[in-house]
């Protein structure tokens, strides 16, 4: 079965769900092997309750906005079903879980939680454990990987997600070139000499020094714990 991925965030009324606050608005995108597919979740929603001067500072959504919106009851089922049997990739999980399970809570009136329809991997833990010392947040992590966050200007649950999953690819390796693409200009014979097997000079070996080495299995192992799996790890283990 497809590995299936949910970046998610959300954006909210206030800072503290235990005050009654409530979610305002909710943005996921959907990876499938680690790509990009084009699905994506996005609502915003009325809370039905007054949003806090600091909270609005930050996301910029007015309660004159949200006056038409629907409420969360109007989509669960719907975000459920987005969210079934994937990963779920979310910055600072412990933040927008309390949130998600309390409008559960709210719906269903019993102890139904995120994480009985979905797995969690929260990718500011992930970033402390690469990345130790450092300021990550998602704004610190896009420069450090030279993500395009320049649309920024404020929060935005669907924006932080897009811009999330971009981090989460660099952060855990990325889609490398290569080396495979070619321009055809490059190719023709009058630009490209071809030497016969015996011309060729023979190719300078470079073994990697116990540093290198170290480093190298470090990265697999990040890999792994991110994603759950990585065949160039178990092809060693098996060596």
């Amino acid at each position: 079965m497809a590995s299936r991925q949910i970046v998610l965030d959300t954006e909210t009324t206030g800072l503290e769900v235990s005050e009654g606050n409530r979610l305002i608005e909710i943005g996921a995108v959907e990876l499938v092997e680690r790509r990009i597919t084009g699905r994506q979740f996005h609502y915003y929603l009325n809370p039905q309750r007054a949003i806090e001067e600091g909270a609005l500072e930050v996301h910029g959504i007015t309660e004159d906005f949200l006056q038409d919106k629907p409420l969360f009851v109007d989509i669960a089922h719907e975000f459920i079903e987005f969210i079934q049997g994937a990963e779920l990739l979310i910055h600072n999980a412990a933040f927008d879980l309390g949130f998600l399970d309390a409008e559960l809570a709210i719906l269903a009136n019993s102890s139904a939680r995120i994480v009985d329809y979905a797995t969690v991997l929260d990718t500011l833990e992930l970033a402390r454990e690469m990345h130790p010392g450092q300021r990550n947040s998602l704004d610190a992590l896009c420069k450090r990987y030279e993500i395009d966050n320049s649309n920024r200007s404020l929060h935005g649950a669907l924006l932080d997600a897009q811009i999330l999953a971009d981090v989460y690819l660099a952060m855990t390796g990325g889609q490398t070139d290569l080396g495979l693409s070619f321009n055809a200009s490059q190719n023709q014979p009058e630009q490209q000499a071809i030497l016969d097997a015996g011309q060729r000079p023979p190719l300078r070996v470079l073994k990697p020094g116990q540093d290198e080495l170290q480093q190298h299995l470090k990265r697999l192992n990040e890999i792994k714990r991110a994603s759950g799996t990585c065949l160039w790890l178990e092809l060693e283990e098996s060596l």
